[in-house]
């Protein structure tokens, strides 16, 4: 019997949004987003973050100004309580993303080779 693997996908979405790991993540951004000031610097932070990411991808070379302000802002955010919660919440979620793409690309793994086999 086929499954519809879109089926199974927004089931996994389902289960994702009530994982313990997404409940304190939503918890800790809701708490960031309602502090005026946390927000403000999160959202600084995240500017900061994606505009260096989208230079990366560019090719463009990033300055060792750029370099210093962005340690600089990071230094700052982590000082910042429920900022550090909520990049902590974020990276148990990135551990969390990362293992289930293991668990789906698990397959094509099996029938391709991993890329470190090859």
């Amino acid at each position: 019997m086929a499954v519809n693997i879109y089926d199974s996908a927004y089931e996994m979405e389902k289960a994702i949004r009530s994982s313990n790991e997404y409940v304190n993540l939503k918890r800790l951004y809701d708490e960031v987003n309602a502090d005026e000031s946390a927000r403000t610097m999160f959202d600084s932070f995240r500017n900061i973050q994606m505009q260096l990411q989208q230079k990366q991808m560019m090719g463009e070379e990033i300055s060792q100004e750029e370099v210093e302000q962005a340690q600089k802002t990071v230094a700052l955010v982590q000082q910042h309580e429920k900022i550090s919660q909520l990049m902590q919440a974020e990276q148990q979620m990135s551990v969390v993303i990362t293992e289930i793409n293991k668990v789906i690309m698990k397959p094509l793994e099996e029938l391709y080779g991993a890329p470190d086999q090859q």
